[in-house]
């Protein structure tokens, strides 16, 4: 018996002995209470009522920041090596269905939409990140970002500039694809050119939005554009609602150079800095 059954037996008995009548709801059926005072039904109401749930039980914090293994879960497939340019890359099965579609739309109209890369988790990202903040990988082709940018901040907005902090990537929900290059200017002219303007005027039919367009007025924060990144929206936007309820910029850790997240704000520069038509 719950609470408020118990609180009705508990009335029902004290009116009955006090020689007073009462006709309580039937607990087996879906009658309502009859009214005795709109303040007091009121009151009830919003005391019985429970608050509205915000949270997605479904997802879990650690997928929202990549902490998981794409191989074992069963939501993630690998992709087919006919739509890739290497073998054992993977995405959600919803953005794949997705992409699918995309592809098969753009190769009827001469474009052909090959993914260099897809999901990547907080390790794949962690080895990424770390190797641009201890000089390993050179940004740029000739900067040593650990030599040359001293100053923590200013070396994670640097290396900010096109890649993320492990933890805070829309690559580790696989909702996410970068096509057939790394350079904007490969999108500007030739061929590039009319693959970027098929995409412009079609993904979105397929679900699919650019998170990173031309920073400015409108888009004042976040990475530099990227021509070649764009984002499954009916999947993206689940997460990234979850990720703004669940995550503050002190989650953001586990690798190096992850004390400047909170100066930066990097949530809400960077994860959030995104084009609006894609939030």
């Amino acid at each position: 018996m719950n609470v408020f059954s118990l609180l009705s037996g508990l009335c029902f008995c004290f009116l009955m002995a006090c020689n007073t009548t009462s006709t309580p709801a039937d607990e087996t059926t879906s009658a309502p209470l009859v009214k005795q005072t709109s303040i007091t039904d009121n009151q009830t109401a919003k005391m019985a009522t429970p608050p509205a749930i915000k949270m997605d039980s479904l997802i879990e914090t650690t997928h929202l920041m990549g902490k998981f293994d794409p191989l074992k879960d069963s939501d993630f497939i690998e992709i087919d090596i006919q739509y890739a340019d290497r073998p054992g890359q993977l995405l959600h099965k919803e953005t794949y269905a997705a992409f699918i579609r995309m592809y098969e739309a753009a190769e009827k109209a001469g474009i052909k939409l090959i993914i260099k890369s897809a999901t990547r988790n907080f390790s794949a990202q962690k080895a990424i990140w770390e190797g641009k903040w201890n000089g390993q990988r050179l940004l740029e082709g000739n900067i040593n970002a650990a030599k040359k940018i001293p100053d923590p901040v200013q070396r994670a907005l640097k290396i900010l500039e096109y890649s993320s902090m492990p933890g805070t990537s829309r690559h580790h929900w696989g909702t996410d694809i970068d096509f057939n290059a790394f350079v904007n200017s490969y999108f500007e002219k030739g061929q590039g050119k009319k693959e970027y303007e098929w995409l412009v005027a079609n993904a979105a039919t397929f679900g699919f939005c650019q998170p990173y367009t031309h920073k400015g007025t409108a888009r004042p924060d976040g990475y530099n554009e990227e021509k070649w990144h764009w984002s499954y929206l009916p999947l993206a936007k689940r997460l990234s609602d979850q990720y703004k309820i669940r995550l503050t910029n002190a989650d953001i850790s586990g690798f190096d150079g992850a004390e400047t997240a909170t100066q930066i704000d990097i949530i809400k520069k960077y994860v959030f800095g995104i084009n609006h038509q894609c939030l």
